[in-house]
């Protein structure tokens, strides 16, 4: 069997789809490694992983950047900039000595690098190593610098001067889409109608069980006629207030649904008794309970209630958000509202447009989540990792096929 190391950041949302795809190659008799937060990785991918500690799941500052410190007014370029200056080139910078040990320690077959986890690329090109991306948001996928040259070209001089500091100036490949293959979460349905390369696999989202989260008051959600959830992550607890009380004020006043609200920083007051308010919920198993979602198109929430078919009401605050936004209300399966302007009124305006059957949002929803099983998800990723692996020796008469192309289903 082979080898394969998984390097990923210290993000709930980026770690989630390649735990389903570990899973599966460990399954299939293959030896697992990661490289990334070791606390964050065994608590999503149980606590035996094999983990390279890169990073803390709650770094400090000084260590590696401000993790965790961004401010919730920028919005833009000043986000874009801040979340490559102030994050991701200082997180690389942290864990590329650490990844070249993995890979030194570990041996893989396989490099598959986060696109936030930019060393991983780099460092895996630099030592000859075949590496795939994982593409855990479609944002790059459509290419949104296409028509910001200027910025274009001020991140690929990030991008060059990381790799002079950490790879002696090494390789040529965008550390974001490696050559070798592109593990897109996602499908043309959401996605829309995109040229891609062949080496950018849909294999559609990743989802798989999670340890459970115990004390959920599961017989609360009983006798519902309708049920919401509101989540806007863990990484936007600096800006989540005010958006989070207008929702639970919009729901409180909506007597025929419950809605269940995830307040990690608890910043939520006065809601009614048709709400339930909790810092962490069970989101997959949950999901299969809801009839409507409300996010901030985060593309790992927005793909795992589509996954579902429950339609959202998105309110996307910065980074790719707007562009997951975009493609959701574009497939239908959804309604848009700006983030700062959303007070209660608008938001029950939009809850009350998604659960209208008459609207087609379900059914558009539903249609994703068709089009997302179908693609195969962990099995489809798992498949073409495989599909990289050197081919074995044929036996003589044979005709050139080994055994794990076979089962792979790669041609």
């Amino acid at each position: 069997m082979s080898r394969f190391l998984f390097v990923v950041p210290p993000l709930v949302g980026h770690v989630n789809p390649a735990v389903g795809t570990a899973a599966v190659l460990a399954a299939r008799g293959h030896d697992i490694a990661w490289a990334g937060p070791a606390d964050l990785v065994r608590r999503l991918a149980g606590p035996n992983a094999h983990v390279f500690p890169c990073v803390p799941c709650d770094p400090e500052p000084d260590d590696v950047g401000e993790f965790a410190g961004r401010t919730a007014d920028l919005k833009g370029p000043a986000a874009f900039q801040f979340l490559w200056e102030r994050f991701l080139i200082p997180l690389a910078d942290h864990m590329a000595p650490r990844i070249r040990t993995a890979i030194e320690e570990f041996g893989p077959d396989i490099v598959i690098a986060d696109q936030q986890t930019v060393a991983g690329g780099i460092v895996a090109e630099s030592l000859g190593l075949t590496w795939v991306t994982s593409a855990t948001t479609s944002a790059e996928l459509v290419d949104p610098l296409a028509g910001m040259p200027k910025v274009a070209a001020w991140l690929d001089g990030l991008l060059e001067a990381l790799r002079g500091r950490i790879a002696d100036g090494k390789g040529t490949a965008d550390p974001r889409m490696s050559p070798h293959g592109v593990l897109a979460y996602t499908t043309s349905a959401l996605l829309g109608p995109v040229e891609l390369p062949e080496h950018v696999w849909l294999v559609g989202p990743s989802v798989t069980d999670r340890p459970a989260s115990a004390g959920f008051p599961w017989e609360w959600l009983d006798g519902a006629e309708r049920t919401v959830l509101v989540s806007l992550g863990t990484a936007n607890m600096d800006a989540s207030g005010p958006f989070l009380n207008a929702a639970v004020q919009a729901l409180s006043g909506l007597p025929t649904v419950r809605a269940v609200v995830a307040d990690p920083a608890g910043s939520v007051t006065g809601a009614g008794e048709n709400v339930l308010l909790l810092p962490y919920v069970p989101q997959l198993p949950l999901l299969a309970r809801v009839d409507a979602v409300v996010c901030h198109a985060g593309h790992n929430t927005v793909c795992e209630a589509l996954w579902h078919g429950v339609p959202l009401v998105v309110a996307p605050i910065r980074d790719d958000q707007p562009i997951v936004a975009g493609q959701v209300t574009a497939a239908g399966a959804g309604v848009r509202l700006r983030f700062g302007r959303a007070d209660a009124r608008r938001i029950a305006d939009a809850v009350g447009t998604v659960l209208d059957e008459t609207g087609g949002y379900r059914a558009a929803a539903r249609a994703i989540g068709r089009s997302f099983r179908a693609a195969g998800g962990s099995r489809a990723a798992a498949d073409r990792l495989e599909g990289l692996l050197p081919r074995p020796e044929s036996p003589p008469g044979g005709h050139g096929r080994g055994r794990e192309q076979e089962r792979s289903g790669i041609r």
